[in-house]
């Protein structure tokens, strides 16, 4: 599984909408740092990057009418199985709505190309 360019969230067939809501809550829970070769980046950079990227995903979800499960919401849950996080994440989710920057420098015009190119592939054409 990979995480789509985040530019493409808002266009992103249902399918591929909820099974990245799926990646982002297995990376948050136990999947945090397990290599994984199409999402090995994500580790390079801190928890709180991957609880943004989510946050966008889950908003999405809502947007479409699909129910979250609200304990996502909160940036130390990590699923049933975990426990939460106890570090403080200085989660600021006015910087999210307010960023020009992607949250991973690795969805550049390159990877959002690779990503339309997979959906292609899928019979996906956005």
């Amino acid at each position: 599984m990979r995480l789509w360019h985040e530019h493409l969230i808002d266009r992103l067939p249902r399918q591929q909408l909820l099974g990245q809501h799926r990646e982002c809550a297995a990376l948050r829970g136990n999947g945090w740092g397990k290599p994984h070769a199409t999402v090995n980046y994500v580790f390079e950079h801190s928890y709180s990057k991957l609880f943004y990227y989510h946050h966008l995903i889950m908003q999405e979800m809502k947007r479409r009418g699909y129910k979250v499960t609200e304990e996502w919401l909160d940036p130390k849950y990590r699923g049933k199985k975990c426990t939460p996080l106890k570090d403080d994440l200085n989660i600021d989710i006015n910087w999210l709505y307010s960023k020009s920057e992607t949250i991973y420098k690795e969805h550049n015009e390159c990877y959002l190309k690779e990503c339309l190119d997979n959906l292609k592939e899928k019979g996906i054409i956005i």
